[in-house]
């Protein structure tokens, strides 16, 4: 059963990390948290990395599926452009009511 189309969803993406590029690649990755600040319905995103098994990622929170599929989409696109391959990326709604007991930073739905 999927979740109701105004239901905040997560997102959970994960993928092979780039290799560190210095100050240039920092000043990149800045740019792209501000373009992703700016997307649309995003309530929030956490930024994920596992440095020992070199993949990368995030978590993001979106006002409704149909945000979230459209910046999985652009996101995805981005990615392949950039040379990342094996993207993966999951969807998952939440219990609002269990998450708020354990302090879940997801707000209000």
């Amino acid at each position: 059963m999927s979740p109701a189309p105004e239901t905040p969803t997560l997102v959970i993406f994960d993928f092979p990390a780039r290799k560190a590029g210095g100050e240039a690649q920092a000043r990149a990755l800045r740019a792209l948290a501000e373009d992703i600040a700016a997307e649309p319905d995003l309530l929030w995103k956490i930024w994920t990395e596992d440095k020992a098994a070199g993949r990368s990622g995030g978590i993001y929170l979106f006002r409704n599926r149909a945000a979230a599929a459209a910046y999985h989409a652009k996101h995805a696109a981005r990615l392949t452009a950039a040379g990342v391959t094996g993207i993966e990326a999951v969807y998952r709604s939440y219990n609002a009511e269990l998450t708020a007991i354990t302090r879940g930073p997801v707000g209000s739905p």
